[in-house]
């Protein structure tokens, strides 16, 4: 999932213990076709101008949130939740300047680990957003995932500036079009596989290249699927068979790489809000005018969220805990998973 919106402030958290720190670094990607050319991945971050990946245009959304109020069943908590797992740790975050990518950032800061951000914009003020907050290492680079060579030098530059690679979450990726199969315009469908599936397997392989070389040798990596690669949602056919080849794509990388101490999951979110792909893909479902969703997208996000058993959709920080737990060594034994996060869902 692909992510533009920026999230609400956080509220300010004591910083980390100090941990052990390379030269401080800065970040970012949520992906379109083209590489902004102004930087070389080898180098921090330059604030430029960021170019969205959607059409805004043809998109025409309103500023409709469609928020929930404490609506459903088995609301968010924060009582139990793990923390300080990861101190030391290096993770890159690809997609990393979007909504679930910036908070994941987050999160893995407040439990120690250093920062490593891929994205095709801009995302210096995340960076500069967890440096003010964490005591710990944030870098970013301009990195196109459907860019072979473009990827090959960054995982090298991130090698040589941290040392190693622990952690992956390969994130970034794109919606695409909401319009029925015999519609459905053939660049837009080679645009969402060329990122979604084309751009994960390469930053899985040159990452995974990366682990089996550095010693000791292994890590850990969370694919991003969908829910729409398993249910098949009408007028999704490009994003839906792009997330299904992301499932199975998990399920080989997990025995191809199981022999170098590499574990290979994945996630599959369904409804998440509030947020710019939640209103989206409300707005593009009532427009595409198909029998399954109604034409007014107040309706549309009420047949959405009564298709759920806890009758709500889920929050950002509700997918990212079971990513942060299948990146952890409590899921040592965990290896081509794929967790559904659908509020019961199937």
């Amino acid at each position: 999932m692909s992510q533009q919106q920026k999230q609400p402030k956080q509220p300010k958290q004591p910083k980390q213990p100090k941990s052990q720190q390379q030269s401080t670094p800065t970040s970012s990607q949520s992906q379109s076709q083209s590489q902004s050319q102004s930087q070389s991945p080898s180098q921090p971050q330059q604030t430029e101008k960021k170019s969205p990946l959607y059409n805004e245009i043809k998109d025409h959304l309103t500023q409709e949130t469609y928020e929930l109020k404490d609506q459903g069943y088995c609301l968010d908590k924060n009582e139990t939740k793990a923390k300080n797992r990861f101190t030391n740790k290096n993770i890159i975050i690809t997609g990393g300047s979007g909504n679930f990518g910036s908070r994941c950032a987050e999160r893995f800061a407040s439990e120690g680990a250093n920062i490593i951000i891929w994205d095709i914009v801009d995302s210096s003020k995340v960076v500069q957003q967890i440096k003010e907050k964490y005591n710990v290492n944030v870098r970013g680079y301009m990195v196109d995932v459907s860019n072979e060579d473009n990827v090959k030098q960054a995982v090298a530059n991130v090698v040589n500036e941290f040392k190693r690679i622990d952690l992956l979450f390969n994130n970034a990726g794109y919606q695409g079009d909401f319009v029925k199969t015999h519609l459905y315009d053939v660049d837009d469908f080679r645009k969402t596989m060329n990122i979604n599936v084309t751009g994960v397997f390469i930053v899985l392989k040159y990452v995974a290249n990366a682990m089996i070389e550095q010693k000791p040798q292994g890590g850990a990596i969370v694919n991003t699927a969908s829910m729409a690669g398993h249910s098949g949602p009408p007028n999704m056919i490009a994003y839906g068979t792009s997330k299904a080849a992301v499932v199975h794509m998990t399920r080989i990388a997990a025995k191809d790489l199981a022999p170098y101490n590499i574990r290979v999951n994945s996630v599959s979110p369904a409804f998440i809000g509030p947020g710019f792909m939640w209103t989206r893909q409300i707005e593009l479902q009532a427009k595409a005018d198909s029998q399954y969703y109604n034409s007014d997208p107040k309706v549309v996000k009420d047949q959405m969220i009564n298709s759920t058993p806890l009758r709500r959709y889920g929050s950002i920080d509700e997918v990212l805990g079971p990513v942060a737990f299948l990146l952890s060594d409590d899921a040592s034994y965990l290896t081509g998973v794929d967790i559904q996060i659908t509020g019961g869902m199937n």
